[in-house]
């Protein structure tokens, strides 16, 4: 395979939050992998269909970059261990604990515990009562449903290095680490794989009016794409949380999320030229970026919004639609 310093991420759709979230994690771990190839994004604009564009220091083949965020995915994902705690539902004082420990830990090249913990609570955002639980990242949209948690999901998925064999006796195909993030990335998403997700893949809102029999039945249960589950658990890091009074409390905002009478929505942008990962959450953190057509001095030619949704016990996020670029200044979604 061709080693190049640019490769057109064919697998990432601009409208599925699953995988704006695995191109971050591509990002941090490609510079955790190896920080000479100081990576970079942008967005193929002017090439239909609409995808992202990976930008490397030094030339690398497709599956040399699918490697080396392997590596990078194993590195970042060494903090991910809650000692066997299921839920984000830690108590005000075990998160706070949990919080300080992690920030007098942290050094300037060494931070990804904290980092971690700070995009999942904020210790000052809980409800009126003393012994309430910390509220979670509204990215958190398991609390056990369905036997679904997600501190297990966001332990164990970053963790297993790729999904069992596909097929089985002599036709079972084995994928490896490689492999699966390899068609995560440069490949459409077919969504074979039966692992853990975190319900980021607007794919995994399964209506039953919508399907032959009940899709809590595995014979109708859609699969997964593993290897941007895996990105997406540690891009989610990268989103960090601030105690923010709204509502009559305080309640935890990250980057990129809003909250409005409609619920909630995260928003990313669209940009034209190669930006770094910092410049990226400078992007998601700007406070015009639902604001249309703000950021187009920035390079930002679009912004997607996608909301989360119930569905029966269930929480998923529609597909991202782009905001209006004059007129309204709502979420939209």
């Amino acid at each position: 395979m061709t080693a190049t310093t640019t490769h057109r991420l064919d697998g990432l759709e601009p409208d599925n939050l699953l995988a704006f979230l695995a191109l971050l994690g591509l990002l941090r771990a490609l510079a955790a992998a190896d920080h000479t190839l100081r990576p970079r994004a942008a967005w193929d604009i002017d090439r239909p269909p609409l995808r992202p564009r990976l930008f490397l220091a030094r030339a690398l083949a497709p599956d040399a970059v699918a490697s080396a965020a392997a590596d990078g995915i194993t590195a970042v994902s060494a903090c991910h261990d809650f000692d066997g705690r299921n839920d984000l539902n830690y108590p005000r004082q075990a998160g706070r604990a949990l919080l300080d420990a992690a920030a007098r830990d942290a050094r300037l090249y060494a931070r990804d515990r904290a980092d971690l913990l700070a995009a999942l609570m904020s210790d000052a955002a809980v409800k009126d009562d003393r012994e309430a639980p910390v509220d979670p990242t509204a990215l958190c949209l398991l609390f056990g449903q369905g036997h679904q948690h997600f501190l297990d999901r966001l332990a164990k998925v970053p963790a297993t290095p790729a999904p069992p064999p596909r097929g089985r006796g002599r036709r079972a195909v084995h994928v490896t680490a490689a492999e699966c993030l390899s068609e995560a990335l440069f490949h459409p998403w077919h969504r074979r794989d039966p692992t853990f997700s975190f319900r980021w893949d607007p794919e995994e809102d399964v209506r039953y009016a919508l399907m032959a029999g009940d899709p809590t039945d595995t014979a109708y249960k859609p699969g997964t794409q593993h290897g941007a589950n895996r990105l997406a658990a540690i891009g989610l890091g990268l989103l960090t949380l601030v105690p923010e009074w709204r509502a009559g409390r305080v309640r935890p905002a990250g980057i990129g999320g809003a909250s409005d009478a409609a619920g909630f929505s995260f928003a990313w942008p669209v940009w034209r030229e190669p930006a770094t990962l910092a410049a990226v959450r400078a992007l998601l953190a700007h406070p015009d970026l639902r604001a249309p057509g703000a950021l187009a001095h920035l390079g930002v030619d679009d912004v997607m919004v996608a909301r989360r949704i119930s569905v029966g016990k269930f929480m998923n996020f529609t597909r991202g639609r782009p905001l209006p670029r004059t007129g309204r200044t709502d979420a939209g979604g």
